[in-house]
C-alpha cells in the first residue's frame, strides 16, 4: 500500500506544469539591438554595396581579397582615370564593371602568376555616385545617389531653406550630351501634389539648386 501510493505520488510530480508548456522555446535575442542593426544600415547607405548588377565608378572604394595572398590583398580607391593598381599586374580596369566582373579581370591576370588563385571583390563604399545641392539651404554638399532618389528626397535632405529661398525657382543642373541643362521644379507645387513630373529621378553629378 505505501509503495503504491509512493509511485502514485511521484507520477503527480513529475507531471510537466501548464505554466511550462507556455514557456516559448526560443526567445528572440534583443529586438532593440535588432532595431539598431537597421537603422545603422539606414544611415550608411554607401557601406557594402551588396548590388551584383552595380558598376564600380572612380572613387569608390574596393576590398581586393586573393586567398592566401596577403600581400595583393587590399582596401584601395578607384582611381579618376577607373583604374586600380595591383601588385603583379600593376593597373587594372575597375570602373565600369561589376565587383563579379573586376574578380574575373584580376583572377586572368593572376594566372599568369600564381596557380588557381581565388579572387573576391567587395565594393565597400560608392563615392562616384552622388548628387549636389546648393545655394540657399542650410545643409549643401555633395549626396551619395541612393536607388530611384527624385529631387525632393534630395532637397529633404538638405536641413531646410534659408529665408531668403526662391522655393518656387529651383532647379536641377544636369549635363547632357556635354551640355548643362536645367530641369526646373517648384516645390511650392511638388509637395502640393501638383506637377509630379517636375519631381525627376535624379542621375549621378545632379546639381540641385536653390536660388
Amino acid at each position: 500500500m505505501h509503495t503504491r501510493l509512493l509511485l502514485i505520488l511521484a507520477a503527480v510530480i513529475c507531471l510537466p506544469s501548464a505554466h511550462a508548456q507556455d514557456v516559448p522555446k526560443e526567445v528572440p535575442a534583443n529586438p532593440s539591438s535588432q532595431n539598431s542593426d537597421v537603422a545603422a544600415k539606414a544611415n550608411n547607405p554607401t557601406a557594402a554595396v551588396t548590388d551584383a548588377d552595380y558598376k564600380i565608378g572612380p572613387q569608390d572604394l574596393v576590398r581586393i581579397d586573393v586567398w592566401k595572398e596577403p600581400e595583393i590583398s587590399r582596401t584601395i580607391p578607384v582611381r579618376p582615370d577607373g583604374k586600380i593598381s595591383l601588385p603583379l599586374l600593376n593597373d587594372v580596369q575597375a570602373a565600369g564593371l561589376t565587383a563579379t566582373q573586376l574578380g574575373n579581370a584580376i583572377h586572368d591576370g593572376l594566372t599568369k602568376f600564381l596557380n588557381s588563385p581565388q579572387v573576391t571583390v567587395t565594393v565597400m563604399e560608392i563615392n562616384s555616385r552622388r548628387v549636389y545641392i546648393t545655394g540657399e539651404v542650410l545643409r549643401a554638399g555633395a549626396l551619395p545617389l541612393l536607388p530611384n532618389m527624385t529631387a525632393l528626397q534630395a532637397l529633404s535632405s538638405a536641413g531646410g531653406f534659408t529665408q531668403f529661398a526662391k522655393l518656387k525657382s529651383i532647379y536641377v543642373l544636369r549635363n547632357e550630351d556635354g551640355k548643362q541643362v536645367k530641369h526646373p521644379f517648384n516645390y511650392k507645387e511638388v509637395v502640393k501634389g501638383k506637377n509630379q513630373d517636375q519631381n525627376i529621378l535624379l542621375l549621378p553629378g545632379d546639381v540641385v539648386v536653390v536660388p
